[in-house]
């Protein structure tokens, strides 16, 4: 209990020494470059100037403090629409009406060891109590700046546990719209999100497939490019290269300059800094680097700075997203008038050389531009700056329950993070049209104008608006560029390419080549069968079932149908052939039917010949069938009628070898077998075994008959139109029969053959039977591996060759004897004995 009661009086003593120390400070203090009281004190940083001197740190003795030099005309401009802001608000009688705001604007020379001096500068602002004792309040209700990204991590980073809000009018890295790690962060421009996506589409919308990629080495650029090359890779757009550098790294700017040399990318995305696109312009120009579009960024793409006669030969035709080019009125009067008077009034007083060496030797450099002001309207964050200004006055404006005419309730102590709470809530139009509200990161709608480096034909130059890009419209809506408004690199009106590979034409597909990015590929034609009817197609598209790729492999065609047609050569001979036999058979008929009385046509029963030569004659015809496009009825047609006819030809010359052996039996004492086997019973015989193949066709036919049919199977190319069997089974069991009847008929006729008749007819038969069969047995392995239409010109083929084959031997002998020897066209030589002959 004792050491609880000494802990707390110790602890209150300590907070009673702490609370009568007084203040003061260590060390040179840092002013600022301009500055004015006022009830309300809002902080600022510009880098007014953009070269840093730093003095040698020996450690031997106190270093000097850092010297700027080199005017940074923009952000001067920057500086100066700031208190043009704050003096309109002053002067204004229903915002902050009876309220004055004071500013303090500190350099910090475009490094950033001059930023955290002006930072400490500017936090180090104490209002000291009675006695010289500190407060421990701030006077600073708001910090607008800086002009960089990088510049403004390190000021957020600082301010942040003090909860002052800061509103920075340019710093758009993506980094700074974390609200863990910034919350008292606020900006009146977009995140780099939006203009690194905006970049992408602008390149994806060009064509350009292959870049260059060029960025600061510090928050700005290397946040930026990040988000750019995700977003790149995304739309299919390749990076050869990516290279950085930071403004004081000479050797890196060299390498990057050497990279850009070597590279084969013609378009380069240059997401730099301000100070650093100075330094890499500088490089260009002194090593006569040309020929490259250069795709810009908000930062330089619209510096009055660097568009010059010796920066355009390098840059000119050069592309990039800008703030929208709002004109303030009144501002450009301002800078060369009223600014001198009220911000800088050292000008306007009497000093001693002392005095003035003191406080106005610092604005000796800044007076070069007084009477300056043909730049003006081409700064494009004057009005953000202006915007962030109203932004804190507005905010102030709620906070102090400001009425139009009882004014502002003055005694209120406002804190920082009651400012930061307030600036979420704000949401005004500015006298120009704009409307002002913050998001959810403490961002603003993102809107760029594109804008073109273009020279008039007077010799001035001029950033052409050729397109804009606003996050507030739908998706499809964001990003509109007129492509017929743009001068391209080296003031060509024919937009550059810039490719590793060209276009892979209609008809290919691209290959990725190994090792290198997915742009740089090889063009492969697509496969038969395969099309691709686009530029740059990934894959070829397998045509449809019914369809095949034409020669260009751009187009899927109709499959050529291939049958055998009745104009083809191969159709021509094979009919030629069948009607000659058709032809010869006919001839046969004639002469037998006028040598109708003789012996030769009597023996061995003339009506069965006459029969046999009509079957043939429709064995002939029948393979005409075959020819043709396959119908429904032509493949119904076409086998039926080949084993019908067949069938009865073959019954035919069966009917001629049973007359035979009958014959020969009848010869025989006691014999009467002659009478069992008469006309009558031939030509029973012959309708019999016919009826039986009809029977099979028709229960081929009714069960699964034979239809056309599109084979795509055995070409890719084309599709074989051709007869499908429907039943297998029938069409074998048609042949089979007819290979029955051969065989029997020329078992029989072999059993005849030795017959003791001068001419005896089962020879020949024999002989026919034997070619018969020969052809059939052969047709079969041909049949089964003939292709398309060699299929029905095999079967054609066999159909004519058998057909020929019994009609020469059974009937080219007995018309040899009726032409050449008649002689022996007598009953005693047909009957005539003959010694047996063995064969």
């Amino acid at each position: 209990m004792l050491l609880f009661l000494y802990t707390i009086l110790l602890l209150h003593q300590l907070h009673t020494r702490a609370g009568n120390t007084l203040c003061r400070k260590m060390g040179d203090p840092k002013y600022p470059l301009i500055s004015k009281n006022g009830d309300i004190t809002i902080g600022a940083l510009f880098p007014v100037h953009s070269t840093e001197t730093v003095p040698s740190f020996e450690f031997t003795k106190k270093p000097q403090p850092l010297s700027c030099s080199s005017v940074n005309l923009r952000d001067f401009r920057l500086a100066q629409i700031m208190i043009f802001a704050i003096e309109e608000i002053n002067r204004s009688e229903h915002l902050l009406p009876n309220v004055s705001i004071g500013y303090r604007i500190y350099d910090t020379c475009g490094s950033r060891l001059s930023t955290m001096s002006a930072i400490m500068g500017l936090m180090n602002v104490q209002e000291f109590g009675e006695e010289g004792r500190c407060t421990g309040q701030s006077p600073l209700h708001a910090i607008i700046g800086d002009s960089e990204s990088t510049a403004t991590v390190i000021l957020s980073r600082t301010t942040g546990p003090f909860k002052i809000p800061v509103i920075s009018h340019s710093a758009s890295c993506e980094c700074l719209g974390n609200r863990k790690d910034y919350p008292s962060f606020f900006r009146t421009t977009s995140s780099d999100y939006h203009q690194s996506r905006a970049l992408a589409y602008l390149i994806k919308d060009l064509g350009w497939s292959w870049v260059g990629a060029v960025n600061s080495d510090n928050e700005y650029g290397n946040y930026g490019m990040a988000i750019f090359l995700n977003i790149a890779r995304e739309e299919g757009i390749c990076v050869e290269y990516s290279v950085k550098f930071y403004r004081t790294e000479i050797e890196k700017l060299q390498k990057v300059v050497e990279k850009i040399k070597k590279g084969t990318a013609k378009v380069i995305v240059a997401f730099v800094s301000f100070l650093e696109m100075g330094l890499l312009i500088d490089q260009l120009s002194i090593q006569n680097i040309t020929g490259f579009q250069m795709i810009g960024v908000k930062s330089w793409i619209t510096s009055e700075n660097y568009i010059t006669p010796h920066s355009f030969r390098v840059l000119g035709g050069s592309l990039g997203f800008a703030m929208r080019k709002i004109n303030i009125e009144g501002f450009s009067e301002y800078v060369t008038k009223s600014f001198w008077k009220t911000a800088i009034p050292c000008l306007h007083t009497e000093w001693n050389s002392s005095q003035y060496a003191l406080s106005c030797r610092k604005y000796d450099d800044l007076l070069v531009v007084k009477n300056y002001n043909e730049d003006v309207t081409e700064h494009r964050y004057s009005a953000n700056v202006y915007e962030a200004v109203f932004a804190v006055a507005h905010s102030l404006h709620s906070l102090l329950k400001c009425k139009e005419q009882e004014g502002c309730e003055k005694g209120l102590t406002i804190q920082p993070h009651q400012v930061v709470e307030a600036l979420k809530k704000v949401n005004f139009t500015v006298r120009f049209g704009d409307r002002v509200w913050f998001d959810s990161t403490g961002a603003t709608v993102a809107q760029y104008e594109v804008v073109n480096w273009q020279q008039n034909s007077d010799g001035s130059f001029q950033f052409k608006p050729v397109g804009y890009y606003d996050a507030s419209f739908p998706p499809g809506q964001r990003f509109v560029l007129n492509t017929e408004n743009i001068i391209w690199a080296g003031g060509k009106l024919q937009k550059p390419r810039s490719m590793c590979s060209e276009s892979c034409p209609p008809g290919t597909r691209k290959a990725t080549q190994k090792g290198r990015p997915v742009c740089c590929y090889d063009c492969i034609p697509c496969a038969e069968g395969e099309i691709s009817n686009e530029t740059d197609s990934n894959n070829c598209k397998q045509c449809p079932g019914e369809y095949w790729s034409n020669a260009e492999k751009n187009k899927c065609v109709l499959k050529a149908v291939e049958f055998l047609s009745f104009t083809e050569v191969m159709s021509i001979v094979l009919i030629f052939f069948s009607l000659f036999g058709v032809g010869i058979t006919a001839l046969v008929a004639f002469l037998f039917y006028s040598k109708k009385d003789t012996p030769i046509v009597k023996a061995n029963n003339s009506e069965l010949s006459f029969l046999l030569l009509f079957s043939l004659t429709l064995c002939f015809l029948c393979s005409l069938t075959f020819i043709g496009q396959p119908t429904e009825w032509s493949c119904m047609l076409r086998h039926t009628a080949f084993g019908i006819t067949f069938v009865l030809c073959i019954s035919c010359v069966l009917g001629k070898t049973i007359v035979v052996l009958m014959a020969f039996k009848s010869t025989l004492p006691g014999s009467n077998v002659m009478k069992w086997f008469g006309p009558a019973q031939q030509r029973l015989s012959v309708l019999a075994f016919t009826l039986i193949q009809v029977f099979i066709c028709v229960l081929w036919l009714t069960i699964s008959p034979p239809f056309p049919y599109k084979n795509m199977k055995y070409y890719k190319e084309k599709i074989i139109l051709e007869c499908s069997l429907g039943s297998t089974i029938g069409f074998w069991a048609v042949l089979g029969y007819i290979g029955l009847l051969a065989v029997l008929c020329f078992f029989l006729a072999f059993l005849a053959r030795t017959l003791p008749d001068n001419f005896n007819e089962a020879k020949f038969i024999t002989f026919s039977m034997i070619i018969f069969c020969a052809v059939w047995i052969t047709f079969i392995p041909a049949y089964v591996s003939s292709p398309g239409k060699f299929t029905v010109a095999v079967e054609i083929f066999a159909i004519i060759a058998s057909s020929i084959g019994l009609l020469l031997c059974i009937f080219a002998p007995k018309c040899y004897i009726i032409l050449c020897k008649p002689e022996q066209n007598t009953k005693h030589h047909v009957i005539g004995k003959t010694p047996p002959k063995s064969y």
